[in-house]
């Protein structure tokens, strides 16, 4: 129970309130930057409390570390870098309005040391739900009832902090329009489905690689708002997409050497009973002569 209360501090509460307070000091672009900064973070608290290995020496380690890196650096470079247009024949004639209002639009009175501050306490409280979820799948493998004990526990603390710092009882009217259905898929799939997801996920690989595909949702977004919203792609965003596919890349063939040399340790730790009786650790020729008998004794059977 005390896992789960602080798992839903993190996600549901904290990164959440602090990430939308950040938001609205500097504005979508610089929010969505530092937010990118999670897989380094979440990197960087698993060496700590020793969720990962860290072998410099190593090429596995290298990949993971310079894919980290890379990843970060694509996710940038999309958010902060716009370069020349690409035209698009699908978002063409696209009006960019909006677009030039929100260029125009003046940051000078936002506080945005605050605001940094605020995104960087809600990218860590985020990198945060990372680590103690992993921790506590250890002791708690049941993701459905976990999920729903992260939900429950995070609307009662996020119902205190509202009626603590809200006194308006207007801030609770949503209403039958887009604001009822954000809030049911906020709560419905960007919470309940990817809590239960990521668990799932940390459980077989850890938090480092759960956390290196967030910055895939920018690419996702920036595809769906092409083709959905005409929106318009630069070339910042087409050279950060390339270089957060080459980081995952990296990231993922890391972790599948780390996933090969664990299996093999494991194959080598087997038990297996000797020609002399005894009991112990196995060699590969070990296994080999114990593979081989096991095929003649069901050959002397048939």
């Amino acid at each position: 129970m005390e896992d789960s209360m602080a798992c839903s501090c993190c996600r549901p509460v904290i990164d959440q309130n602090f990430y939308y307070a950040g938001l609205k000091f500097t504005g979508p672009t610089f929010a969505c930057a530092m937010s990118n900064i999670l897989p380094a973070m979440t990197f960087v608290m698993a060496v700590i409390f020793r969720m990962e290995n860290l072998d410099v020496k190593k090429v596995r380690c290298q990949a993971k570390i310079a894919g980290t890196v890379v990843t970060v650096a694509g996710a940038m470079l999309m958010t902060l870098y716009k370069g020349p247009l690409m035209e698009m024949a699908w978002s063409r004639h696209a009006g960019t309005a909006a677009g030039a209002e929100a260029l125009a639009a003046d940051p000078s009175g936002r506080d945005w040391f605050l605001g940094s501050l605020f995104v960087v306490v809600a990218t860590l409280a985020w990198a945060s739900l990372f680590i103690l979820q992993t921790h506590t799948i250890k002791q708690y493998s049941a993701q459905l009832s976990l999920t729903t004990l992260i939900c429950f526990v995070g609307t009662l603390q996020a119902v205190v902090v509202t009626f603590v710092m809200e006194r308006r009882a207007s801030v609770w009217t949503i209403g039958f329009d887009m604001n009822l259905l954000a809030a049911a898929y906020a709560g419905i799939v960007t919470s309940s489905i990817a809590y239960y997801v990521q668990g799932l996920v940390i459980q077989r690989t850890g938090p480092v690689f759960a956390s290196a595909f967030s910055p895939l949702m920018m690419i996702i977004v920036a595809v769906m708002g092409s083709f959905i919203l005409a929106e318009q792609i630069y070339l910042g965003g087409v050279l950060g997409a390339v270089l957060i596919v080459i980081g995952l890349y990296s990231v993922l063939w890391g972790k599948h050497k780390e996933t090969q040399e664990k299996d093999a340790s494991t194959k080598l730790s087997l038990p297996v009973t000797t020609s002399k009786g005894d009991v112990g650790p196995a060699t590969t020729a070990e296994l080999e002569i114990a593979g081989a008998g096991d095929d003649d004794t069901e050959h002397n059977k048939k």
